[in-house]
């Protein structure tokens, strides 16, 4: 798989000598483009370290990291493969969080646009790329009102349109349905299915979340550092 997500032999160790803690023991994952896959696990199993590895926040100890076909991690090179790792973030990953952190003075439009005007894209065609997703997500009548009123459903569609903003190979989804009721919590899961397929991301979806896991055609449990990949339900909710 060129494009994607790949991990190989992911490790992290906090501390040194007998207080050392690995966190994450040889882990190896993958996601293809397109795909929409589980990380399920119990508090304390390496989860968060996982997610931070691969948003770049934090270092692995050993191991290599590709995202969307290029390197960006290799402990047998020197380690990351980029010295602008805010650059990394803003570029090449979207980040989808429990809560949809939007900002409070900045309308619908320019909360989705931010990030391509960041990286340099012109104030114009950001906007019009803002709109574009807007309209993807149903949400585009919305396009000019401020975050604070918005419904909870509807704040979460135009955070999923912002991870999506910079066309990043790659999403990582932290516990984004956690606060939705069942109805909302599926339809957050149907959309990013749509997303994955249309715009070609791979997606990662970290959660506890019952509702959804039925949903996952592909699951990675994680239990003491270390993980361990089954079939899933691939429950249609289309």
């Amino acid at each position: 798989m060129d494009q994607g997500i790949r991990i190989e032999g992911l490790s992290k160790r906090y501390g040194e000598g007998d207080t050392a803690v690995e966190a994450l023991k040889e882990v190896n994952m993958s996601i293809a483009p397109g795909e929409v896959v589980g990380l399920v696990g119990p508090s304390g199993s390496g989860k968060t370290t996982l997610l931070k590895c691969l948003g770049a926040v934090i270092e692995p100890t050993r191991g290599r990291m590709t995202l969307g076909g290029e390197v960006i991690y290799d402990s047998d090179a020197g380690g990351w493969k980029t010295r602008d790792l805010r650059a990394l973030r803003r570029d090449r990953i979207g980040f989808i969080f429990q809560a949809p952190y939007l900002i409070p003075f900045l309308d619908v439009t320019d909360n989705v646009a931010l990030l391509p005007m960041l990286a340099g894209r012109a104030n114009g065609a950001s906007r019009a790329r803002a709109l574009e997703l807007l309209q993807a997500l149903d949400v585009a009548h919305r396009a000019r009102a401020q975050p604070s009123e918005l419904s909870g459903g509807e704040q979460q569609r135009v955070s999923i349109a912002r991870a999506l903003a910079n066309q990043p190979p790659v999403i990582l989804a932290d516990e984004p349905t956690a606060p939705l009721d069942s109805e909302r919590a599926l339809a957050v899961v149907r959309i990013l299915n749509q997303m994955a397929s249309q715009y070609q991301t791979a997606i990662i979806v970290v959660t506890h979340d019952e509702k959804i896991i039925p949903t996952f055609k592909r699951i990675y449990h994680i239990r003491d550092g270390k993980t361990v990949e089954e079939a899933g339900e691939g429950r249609d909710i289309s």
